[in-house]
């Protein structure tokens, strides 16, 4: 006798069915993963952005101006808030190098942003007078 060609049973079909639906959700994790990561890029590029344009505007300030003095500014613990929403938190340090290296200024800028934590972005420039 020759064997019948019946098809799939229910239970072969049941376990085909429970391995796609196991491998579709595996791939539906993906989706809200690369979005926040893509959110946490844009976020740390922007802060690098606006650490740059301090660092152009502080490239062309004169060394006696009271922006490039020694200290914190703005001082304390005051920030610059930047963007529409307020997102990126800005300032700038800025010290007088010892002698001999008195005619050079070291200024970091700090850029910081919450995307689940605290982030921060430093760029550093040293001024010659």
């Amino acid at each position: 006798m020759e064997p019948s060609n019946r098809g799939m049973t229910l239970v072969e079909l049941l376990i085909a069915l429970g391995v796609l639906a196991i491998g579709i959700l595996a791939i539906g994790r993906l989706f809200p993963l690369s979005s926040s990561t893509q959110n946490q890029d844009r976020m740390a590029t922007a802060g690098s952005d606006y650490a740059q344009q301090k660092v152009e505007y502080l490239q062309n300030v004169a060394w006696s101006d009271p922006e490039m003095a020694d200290g914190r500014h703005p001082a304390g613990t005051a920030t610059e808030s930047l963007g529409n929403t307020g997102a990126w938190q800005r300032y700038y340090v800025v010290l007088t190098l010892p002698n001999p290296l008195d005619n050079l200024k070291r200024t970091i800028v700090t850029v910081n942003w919450t995307v689940g934590h605290l982030r921060a972005v430093n760029d550093t420039i040293y001024l010659r007078r």
